[in-house]
Parts: structure tokens; sequence; C-alpha cells
């Protein structure tokens, strides 16, 4: 009989039939009509469909490795509604092709040094104190797990997702995944590229974006590393950076895979990519440590704080980056990790997963106790940080003003294992922690994990974050608004929350849902599961188009088109497309491309003394957000 009826689900698709399980596929076939466009040629999820657009990355057709790992959470849920997980597998294939990098992409690995990752610089606090000079002899730690990524793997490369991708190569470096810095400005195919790298008040408007194959042939004398690093020679080299939380959403998505292709006795269709996710898991291990592996607690002077020794510089955070990079000619290479952690980033679910579940433990010694000790380090981390309204505040960090500076003594009076409370951890321009999406992110993930194992440790945090957030959501007439800026006043044990302001947010309203839907599964709660019903409705039936689901928004830091984005003077320097980069320049000279967008003539009468122009983006990650939501609320209590 028990045979029969998983029959049954698995032969017809309409066992699934529901409003919400309904609306997912309307909403995945909008995603995936080519006509929609957000997707490239190669099958690249977009940042977001339209070009015009400056937020974290600086153009739409950019990707990032958060709507890759978006991507991969559409197709494992497509494959628990429709029993078809080769989605989800492609969508895993896709992502390792174009965004992880290939020996290619990262030749030299093999001569780094794990008794010395990296050599040590300032983080500065301005982009025009840059470059920071690096400082020799200054001590920096031991890498505890390369020795045994190497023995697990059978290789020196990291397998993880540099966190920036140029789809349709517009700035025309030509860093082609696989290519392995040998293409050049011609080529139509996505392009690695970077930014930042010049301390907290480097917003987007403030960046030089750069490539990660650094062959001194576009910017100046020696590319693009003098605007970041002073040193008294300089190398042709590659360098990638890491987002953490989109690695650990690919492994929570991998997760929601195998349970649901379990239940329906298909595990067999996905233990290939399962085995990759564990490994991206293993890897993950880096955002755990210290910027420069150096000991967890009281670390104060770069001279005076030691470098850790095995485990001491592990935090078992989930850090703002990791970064690693290598001579493209010469015999060295470096690793770094962060010692800045933001409770936006934690992601018990992963830790949990990558610690319990068998298919997913990674292959490296340590890694199934690392993130065991991880999950039970951010569990701890949510309550430090949970004000006294609910929400939780910004998090912690090993290295004050990134430079190990001594804080401020109210700050060393109640630490976190030693670090101490920043309410606006790595970037101040905005502030990291006043955006309320990273509160309904990380809970989404807190109610996940929650809703698999019961842990009272999630619960209790989780129960109060509920309370404020059903205070603050308003539903009125056939709208709803929530909270959409924060502010913050006092230090643990006493963080305070005020809203600022509010907003209709599709993509925050969706993971706000989804958190109250997880956490109505398990609590019983009819309150929450009220009101993340409410909110998928009325932004279903509001706000839903042809594209998808999305909300008008006035863009009003659009006149910082012509702000001055910092070049030292006398540095001169050029983009394949001959842009000149000097002294002087202004974010638009440095992307002049994007006077010949489509949307331009709104900004450019906005720039001539006009209103703020207002758009109505169709971002990846949000329209995929709301379909998971919505498939979600689907499983959890139409079937």
């Amino acid at each position: 009989m028990k045979l029969l009826f998983l029959f049954a689900i698995v032969g017809f698709h309409s066992a699934y039939a529901g409003v919400y399980t309904d609306r997912f596929t309307q909403q995945y076939n909008k995603i995936h009509d080519a006509a929609n466009g957000y997707f490239s040629k190669e099958g690249i999820p977009y940042h977001s469909v339209e070009t015009l657009i400056v937020e974290a990355p600086d153009y739409g057709h950019q990707t990032t490795s958060e709507a890759f790992s978006y991507y991969i959470w559409l197709e494992a849920l497509y494959g628990r509604i429709n029993g078809d997980f080769s989605k989800f597998n492609t969508a895993w294939e896709t992502m390792e092709k174009w965004i992880i990098p290939s020996h290619a992409d990262q030749s030299t690995n093999n001569f780094y040094n794990a008794w010395a990752p990296a050599t040590y610089a300032d983080e500065l606090d301005d982009p025009s104190q840059y470059p920071s000079w690096m400082k020799f002899g200054t001590p920096v730690g031991q890498d505890p797990i390369y020795q045994e990524l190497v023995n697990a793997y059978g290789t020196s490369d990291m397998y993880a997702m540099n966190w920036l991708l140029d789809v349709d190569n517009t700035y025309g470096f030509g860093n082609t995944p696989g290519g392995g810095c040998s293409l050049g400005p011609n080529t139509n195919q996505p392009s690695f590229i970077n930014t930042y790298q010049r301390g907290p008040m480097e917003s987007v408007w403030k960046t030089v974006p750069q490539t990660t194959c650094d062959l001194f042939k576009y910017g100046g004398v020696h590319g693009f590393l003098d605007l970041f690093v002073g040193d008294n020679s300089y190398s042709q080299q590659w360098k990638y950076s890491n987002a953490p939380d989109a690695d650990a959403r690919a492994v929570q998505a991998a997760f929601w895979a195998h349970e649901w292709a379990n239940e329906l006795g298909k595990l067999s269709d996905v233990s290939e990519t399962l085995s990759k996710a564990a490994k991206l898991g293993d890897y993950l291990r880096y955002a755990l440590f210290d910027k420069y592996f150096k000991k967890i607690g009281n670390c104060i002077g770069p001279q005076t704080c030691p470098g850790g020794q095995g485990k001491e510089s592990a935090h078992y955070l989930l850090s703002w980056y990791f970064a690693w990079g290598g001579a493209i000619y010469s015999n060295w290479a470096w690793r770094i990790g962060d010692g800045a952690a933001h409770f936006g980033y934690q992601n018990p679910l992963t830790a949990y997963v990558l610690s319990n579940v068998d298919a997913l433990k990674p292959k490296g010694a340590t890694a199934v106790t690392d993130w065991a000790a991880s999950l039970d380090r951010q569990l701890e981390f949510y309550a430090w940080l949970q004000s006294a309204e609910g929400a939780f505040g910004g998090g912690a960090t090993n290295t004050w003003n990134g430079r190990y500076d001594n804080p401020p003594a109210e700050l060393q009076t109640n630490t976190f294992h030693g670090m101490f409370y920043d309410w606006e951890p790595v970037y101040h321009d905005p502030p990291s922690n006043r955006w309320y999406g990273m509160q309904s992110w990380s809970t989404d993930r807190l109610a996940q994990y929650y809703y698999v194992t019961g842990d009272e440790k999630a619960k209790q945090p989780l129960e109060k974050w509920v309370k404020w957030i059903l205070s603050e959501i308003k539903l009125d007439g056939d709208g709803f608004s929530h909270p959409d800026k924060l502010n913050w006043s006092g230090n643990p044990p006493d963080v305070h929350v005020t809203v600022t302001d509010y907003s209709e947010d599709v993509g925050t309203a969706s993971s706000t849902a989804r958190t109250l839907a997880y956490y109505a599964a398990k609590s019983g709660d009819q309150e929450a599961k009220r009101v993340a019903k409410e909110l998928l409705d009325r932004m279903w039936n509001k706000y839903q188009d042809d594209k998808g689901v999305s909300a008008p928004e006035v863009m009003d830091t659009y006149n910082q088109f012509n702000g001055e984005v910092y070049v030292p003077q006398g540095w001169m320097g050029s983009y394949p497309n001959g842009d000149v980069i000097q002294h002087g320049v202004k974010f638009i000279d440095i992307r002049s491309w994007y006077k010949s967008d489509p949307e331009w003539a709104k900004v450019e009468a906005h720039l001539n003394g006009g209103e703020a122009p207002t758009f109505t983006y169709h971002r990846f990650w949000q329209q995929a957000d709301i379909a998971i939501s919505l498939g979600t609320y689907g499983i959890l209590f139409d079937e």
C-alpha cells in the first residue's frame, strides 16, 4: 500500500495541486520564460532583468553567487513539486562551470604556504586613505585546514564561488571562467570581476571595478593593484573573493533537495550533486577563521595580537567574506578569512546539515566537528545579539576597525568569546544592519533549522523575534508594509531597535512570510501562519506582473552617478573600452556604457535637476525567493 501511494505521488503531479504550489508554478514559469530575460544565453541567472541598477553589483547584467544559490534552491523546490530533480543538478553544474574558478583560473595554489597565509595590511577608514601598505613581519597565524583539504580532494585549488561575475562582459576584461586569464576584451563570454576592497565607507558608488586576473593589461602601470595595496614591487596575479552566505545557501538548498528527493524515492538522482555540496561546505570553513588567522579573543594590536595555531583562529561564525589569490608567473599564493561576522550571514541549518546529514558531510578530517562547533556558536550568537524588542543586533569582530585597534571601553566588558560587538559590521555606507532584509534572511534560516530539529535554542529567540515582527507588520486595505530601515542603540546585553522606515519590498516580505510559515508549522502559532498567508496573498494580488512580482521603487541614491570615485592624485589608467581612470573621476565616467542604456534618460533627467526616478525591478533573488515562499507555504499547509 505504501509503495502504491508513493507511485501515486511520483506519477501524478496533481497530487501536489494547491493554491500556493500552483502560484509557485506560475512564478517559476515566468522566471524561466526566455522572453522575460532572467537568464543569459549560457543559462546564468542575471542579477536582474533590468540592466540599469546600482546596489551591491553596479550593473543588472552582472550576477552574484547569491543569485546562483537562489537558482539552485528554486530548482530543488521544482523537483519536490514536479518529481524532476534534473534541473537542480543542472543549476549546480551551471554554478560550478561559471562562478567557481577552475584550475586554470587559480593555477598557482600549490605554492601556498599554510604557515604564512598572507602578508598583513591594515583596513583603513575611507577610500581616500588607500592604498594600504603591506606590513611584512606583522604576525599572522597558521591555516589549519589547508592540508586536510589537499588530502581530502587531491588538489590545492579552492572550491568556492567568486562572488561576482560580469555575465555580458560589459567591462571587457574577458576573464572567462576556465580561460585562465588568457582572453581579452573581444570575448562575448562571461568574465570574473571584483569590486570593493577599500574599507567600510566604500559604497558601491565609490568602487573601482577590477579584473580578477591582473596582467597589468588594463588599469595603470601595475594594473589595479596599487589602488588597494602598497608594495615596493607588484606581480601579475589572480585573486577571488567569496560571499559565505551564498555558498551556505547553496548547501542549504542541497539539503532540501536531499530531503525532497528522499521523500520521493529519488535520492540517487541527486547523489552526485550532494557530494559536490558537501565539498563546497568543506571549503566554506575558511569563513570560520580570522582574516589573518590570528588568535580569537581580545585581539588588540596587529603586532601584539598573536597568530593562532591549530583552531585558535576559529570564531566558528560565518564571516563577511574570505579571499584567495596568487601570482601568475611567480611561486606564491595567499588566503585570508575574516574576523568580522554579521548575524545576517549566519546559517544554522547549513551548519547542522554539514555536521549531521551523512550525504552532506564533508571529507575534510575535522570538517564535521568544525561545523558542529559552528552550529553551537551560531545559536549562541543569536541569543547574544537579540535586542530587548526582538530584532537582532549587527554582529561581532575580532579585528576592531579592520586593523585590530583598541575598541571603546564599553565594548570590552561584554564580549562574544572575546570578540567585540559592532552594530554595523564591515560596512558603514549605509550601515550594514540598517536594512531590515538582514533580519528576514537570517531568521528564515533559523526557522528552517527549528522546523527540521525542534531545537529549543532556536525556538526561544525565534519566538521573541516573531512577536516583534508581527507587531511591526501593517496590513491595511489590500496592501501591506513591514520594516525597511532600522536604528540601533546600546550594546549587549542591552541592545535596542527602532523602526525608522517601512516599505512594501516584495523580497523581504517574501522571506518574512517564509520565516513565519516555518515557525508556525513547527510551533503551531496560528497568528504567524495567518500573517504569512496575508503577506503572500497581498503581494501576489497587488504586485504581480508579466515578469513576476515587483513593486515600484524610488531610486533616491541615483544622484550619485555624478559622485566622485576616489583615485589618488597622479594615478592614471583605463578600462578596456577606453574609459579613463584618474583623480576626480565620477562613477559614470568609468561606466560610460551606461549612457547607452535604454533607461539612462530617466537618470539623466534626475541629474539635471529632476525628481528621483522610479524603477520596477525584477531582481533574480527576489523573484526566486517569492516562488520559493509560495511553494514552501503550499508544502507546509496546502497538501
